[in-house]
């Protein structure tokens, strides 16, 4: 399955010319994110097992697979929390193992798990993320009316965290890792844990945010549904990248019907009549009979009946 094209969405206007500056200086390459043979060992454990994979600028790319299937170990590796055992990743044109710093300066991580102060108000939680990330003061107060305002918080900037709701809590966390002008967001299960209302409300912002903001999206989650707002997915299981593609792709691939046929003859005589028909995805046999994997099985039998 191919990459799609890269798409790059021009920044909003309004920006401190600092930060409007940072992003109309970035490089032109097409790939953003790019891993190479990635392994991570904890002892005799593998974790991440020699995966590959690319991210087109622009894109959103949708980390999917159950709990435990190496998710939060790939996006610890690539936002620079954890050492690889073996393999490269590189981010936004810097490599993840030994341009750490750079790396940092170019990217925004949700973690799953929040980490906002909440004995601070949601502008002394900004401010201070402000700081540590070297934002000019003269560009911090417009830029964080304008991520509070994208989330839907700038009414509550003076309100202390601790009375916010869990859905108000991860909005507060996207624009705060908006707030420098990342290359790539990270959003580490951004939705666990949130009712179905609030996680459609979350996906709305991330979903408007693709429109304001020329920034590509690295999302994990466990969620089937979340994937349809994906432009690309890699489904991880046990270590291993298992499937990679745009969702109606993976729905193609994973899609489709069943069909057993009995023949009345030599069950290797039919195989070697149906293994080379176009619409037959997949072919086994199974106790003399023939499992056929096709996309649709009501126009599939009649053919099959004709041959």
């Amino acid at each position: 399955m191919r990459t799609r094209e890269a798409r790059a969405v021009p920044a909003e206007s309004g920006t401190d010319t600092a930060i409007a500056g940072q992003a109309a200086g970035r490089a032109a390459s097409p790939v953003v994110i790019s891993v190479s043979g990635l392994i991570k060992r904890y002892g005799d454990v593998e974790a991440v097992r020699g995966i590959d994979f690319e991210v087109a600028r622009g894109e959103t790319f949708g980390f999917l697979g159950p709990n435990g299937a190496g998710k939060t170990t790939t996006i610890k590796i690539l936002c620079t929390l954890a050492n690889a055992t073996a393999g490269t990743a590189m981010v936004a044109g810097h490599d993840a193992a030994s341009d750490r710093d750079a790396v940092r300066r170019n990217i925004g991580l949700v973690f799953q798990d929040t980490t906002l102060d909440t004995y601070l108000t949601a502008e002394q939680n900004l401010r201070f993320h402000a700081e540590l990330y070297g934002v000019p003061r003269a560009a911090v107060l417009p830029r964080m009316r304008q991520v509070m305002e994208m989330v839907g918080l700038w009414d509550r900037k003076d309100s202390l965290v601790s009375t916010f709701s869990g859905g108000m809590q991860r909005r507060l966390e996207i624009a705060r890792g908006l707030l420098h002008a990342p290359r790539v967001l990270f959003l580490d299960e951004p939705t666990v844990g949130l009712d179905p209302q609030t996680r459609s409300s979350i996906w709305t912002y991330i979903n408007d945010l693709k429109g304001r903001e020329d920034i590509t999206i690295f999302l994990t989650t466990h969620y089937m549904d979340e994937a349809e707002h994906c432009d690309r997915i890699a489904i991880i299981d046990h270590g291993k990248i298992v499937a990679e593609g745009t969702p109606e792709e993976l729905k193609r691939e994973i899609a489709g019907d069943v069909v057993l046929v009995g023949p009345e003859g030599p069950p290797e005589h039919a195989r070697d009549i149906l293994k080379g028909q176009d619409f037959i995805r997949e072919l086994t046999e199974e106790d003399g009979a023939l499992r056929l994997y096709v996309d649709r099985g009501e126009t599939a039998m009649p053919q099959i009946i004709r041959l």
